[in-house]
């Protein structure tokens, strides 16, 4: 998503929460998919993203899994072999919890227009189903959450009814002093000051190539829950909106619940209000990360860190 105004408002500046387990879950019968959604998680604990959650050993897995051997001085396979197991923990027997929907769950959905104008007029842009809520609540796939809790409505869940989940959980807070954009590869890396990289996020990056960001900048602004100008300028393909408009906050935002902008103008690292599509479908310019990625890399750096776009 690219901006010709990256000093969004901040309208809030709370991170969310992951709620604890409320019974300890039997889990799913797949003593594989347990395993592998147990690589996956402790991999977002240590501060190196899978992406989403899914269940799978694919290649955003590996490629997180690589970068952690790499980091820790291991061999670089990309497997979960028994010195990379060690290394970050991985507890199968914890790697899925039980959760208890609650009222508050159901009070952070809302309607979700289509339109431009329409999404305009509303205070927020909430969350249009319960099923994508809580998908986005524990960093998952809505087809995982499907495969964990067979034959369950999971968009007319009601509070009081439980359903199980990935054991996705806030890595720990580490700053950094660098951010590396691969564009490349569709990563972004945080690294300390002797270049260790200290966390790894997959992102979308521009369809156009002519509009990929180039060289260095620095963090210029971070706001958590910002409002978007919509300028059609920027948007060639929508029609029918000759004028600017303000769109609200919240997590289905053109970009998300945090924008970093930056000292190259009308660029930024931003959520997503559609987290299933990162790496799949190209932004207007801009560096894309799901809302939860894009709120952990907020909270390790700051403004004036430097920011570097390699290509390799």
């Amino acid at each position: 998503m690219r901006t010709n105004l990256p000093l969004l408002l901040v309208l809030a500046a709370s991170s969310p929460t992951l709620a604890a387990a409320t019974t300890q879950p039997t889990g799913p019968q797949d003593p594989p998919l347990r395993a592998r959604i147990a690589w996956q998680v402790a991999l977002e604990r240590s501060g190196f993203s899978p992406g989403l959650v899914d269940g799978k050993a694919g290649t955003r897995t590996q490629q997180a899994t690589r970068e952690f051997q790499r980091a820790g001085g291991l061999a670089e396979t990309g497997k979960l072999d028994a010195p990379t197991q060690a290394a970050l923990g991985v507890e199968p027997t914890g790697a899925i919890r039980s959760y208890t929907v609650r009222q508050e769950d159901l009070a952070q959905l809302g309607p979700a227009p289509r339109s431009w104008t329409g999404k305009s007029q509303l205070a927020r842009l909430a969350y249009p189903s319960l099923e994508e809520m809580l998908a986005e609540k524990f960093h998952c796939s809505r087809a995982l959450l499907a495969e964990l809790n067979p034959g369950k409505d999971l968009g007319g869940l009601k509070p009081g009814q439980s359903l199980l989940v990935p054991a996705a959980a806030e890595a720990r807070p580490l700053q950094g002093r660098r951010i590396v954009v691969d564009l490349g590869r569709k990563l972004v890396r945080v690294v300390d000051g002797s270049g260790k990289t200290l966390g790894l996020f997959h992102c979308s990056i521009a369809a156009d190539k002519a509009k990929l960001p180039a060289g260095r900048a620095s963090v210029a602004v971070i706001a958590r829950n910002p409002t978007y100008v919509f300028d059609p300028g920027m948007w060639p393909e929508v029609k029918s909106v000759r004028r600017k408009l303000l769109i609200p906050p919240g997590p289905r935002n053109p970009v998300g619940l945090c924008w970093i902008g930056l000292s190259l103008r009308g660029y930024g690292i931003h959520g997503t209000p559609a987290p299933e599509l990162i790496g799949k479908t190209g932004s207007h310019g801009c560096i894309r990360l799901t809302n939860w990625d894009a709120l952990r890399l907020g909270g390790m750096v700051r403004v004036g860190t430097p920011v570097a776009f390699v290509t390799n």
